[in-house]
């Protein structure tokens, strides 16, 4: 995946440029987004004067609510998260020498002492604004390099002669199967379409041009097909704290069907789209998102189209014990390991970012 920016600062035509294209949520992919939203929060946190890490926090919160507003990307709140994280690490460890057992320390201190954050927050610590914009810039350089080092574990998922089974059109699964066959994997690759927009047929195109054997089968041929696959291989919008996914339309059928036939579903997963949200069973509102149902019932069907309401989302909910594995830009894990990954990457008071947000 080419970078879509460089870590340099943004100037204010950019930086208006870019909240104008969150305003218009489809306008940015997960990745894209995550980027600039760090990149954004590094700018206006380098730019401003403050000397305590409640300065800061406060500051993330007033950028974060504009951010935000009307934004349906995940991966925006995620980064939003590990900002704030940063800043309360930063302040903990500013002017201390860190080893293993201090933070172990210092960790179980926080823990303790969770009540008194608060104040904690308000005292000045000597060079926390230059700690937290390194940290920052450390985040931007391992999202630059998150999709490549997935990528480049390529080999250890894909053997030869492998029949693998996929859906849509991921950017991050075309360039882990572009890697492997540059790696000289022999494979082939079956596509799910994804009526009914039909993406799989632009992964298709991609993966034929780079001389992988590819087949196209329609959304109702993927259980007869399972049985003929070694594996299924996905990418995802979001990693749910339950370990579940969010992911496009179709791929909960297509889980079933791998588990029926035990065949392991690996989701290619880099660490900004873990979030620590739920799914919400009575708020699909928030959880997913419809687009027109013109092309499953056209508006020319007659009387029928007064008679019916149609939703056609664009997302679906994977629950955990579907998943295999999760490869991401740290390593392989299985579903019940989320909960690690999400205490290591955001402070347990930002979890609900909206409440965190309003105090």
């Amino acid at each position: 995946m080419e970078l879509l920016a460089s870590q340099e600062d943004m100037s204010q035509d950019e930086a208006l440029r870019f909240l104008r294209k969150m305003e218009q949520s489809d306008q940015l992919g997960s990745f894209e987004a995550a980027y600039q939203t760090v990149k954004y929060l590094r700018q206006k946190i380098s730019d401003s004067q403050w000397g305590k890490a409640r300065e800061a926090l406060d500051l993330v919160k007033e950028q974060s609510a504009r951010l935000l507003k009307g934004q349906r990307e995940s991966s925006v709140g995620n980064m939003i998260r590990r900002v704030m994280k940063i800043i309360k690490d930063e302040h903990f460890s500013s002017g201390k020498e860190k080893t293993d057992e201090r933070d172990t320390q210092e960790s179980l201190q926080k823990l303790l002492l969770a009540d008194d954050d608060e104040e904690e927050y308000n005292q000045p610590k000597e060079n926390l604004k230059e700690s937290v914009i390194d940290s920052m810039c450390e985040l931007l350089s391992e999202l630059e390099t998150s999709a490549e080092i997935v990528c480049a574990n390529s080999l250890e998922h894909i053997q030869n002669n492998e029949v693998i089974m996929t859906l849509g059109n991921s950017r991050l699964v075309e360039q882990f199967f572009k890697t492997a066959v540059n790696k000289k994997r022999k494979f082939q690759v079956i596509i799910v379409e994804s009526f009914p927009n039909y993406r799989g047929h632009e992964l298709a195109k991609a993966l034929t041009e780079a001389d992988i054997k590819t087949t196209v089968v329609s959304d109702a041929a993927v259980f007869a097909m399972m049985s003929r696959c070694n594996k299924v291989i996905i990418g995802t919008n979001s990693v749910m704290a339950d370990g579940g996914l969010k992911a496009s339309s179709g791929t909960h059928t297509l889980a079933l069907a791998a588990k029926h036939y035990s065949v392991p579903l690996i989701v290619l997963a880099p660490m900004y789209k873990l979030t620590p949200q739920y799914l919400s069973s009575y708020d699909q509102d928030k959880f997913n998102q419809t687009i027109s149902p013109h092309h499953v019932l056209p508006y020319n069907s007659g009387e029928i189209i007064n008679r019916v309401s149609v939703s056609c989302p664009l997302y679906d909910y994977v629950p955990p014990d579907l998943v295999s594995t999760y490869a991401t830009n740290i390593g392989g894990y299985a579903p019940p390991y989320i909960y690690r990954l999400l205490a290591d990457l955001y402070h347990p008071d930002d979890y609900n970012l909206k409440q965190e947000l309003n105090s």
